[in-house]
């Protein structure tokens, strides 16, 4: 599987998905980021003009709070929701 850079605004995070968003996670991935780089690229598949986030919810959380526009992800082949 090939890592590749997307724009985080490309991401479409299902509602199901957001449901489980815990800011103190976010928050402790930030700081990890921060001093580690993102280590394992979230997981996304394709979908008209964007991309369906899979797996990673907080890390994309966690780079937009550090002002990233970018993050590394697979594409992968998927069900949709």
């Amino acid at each position: 599987m090939k890592v590749i850079s997307i724009d985080i605004e490309k991401i479409y995070a299902p509602v199901k998905t957001r449901k489980n968003l815990k800011s103190s996670r976010v928050d402790e991935l930030a700081e990890d980021i921060l001093e580690n780089g993102q280590k394992t690229p979230i997981q996304v598949r394709t979908g008209q003009d964007r991309y369906v986030l899979i797996e990673g919810l907080h890390r994309i959380e966690a780079l937009k709070a550090l002002g990233d526009s970018k993050i590394n992800a697979i594409i992968v082949q998927a069900r949709k929701h």
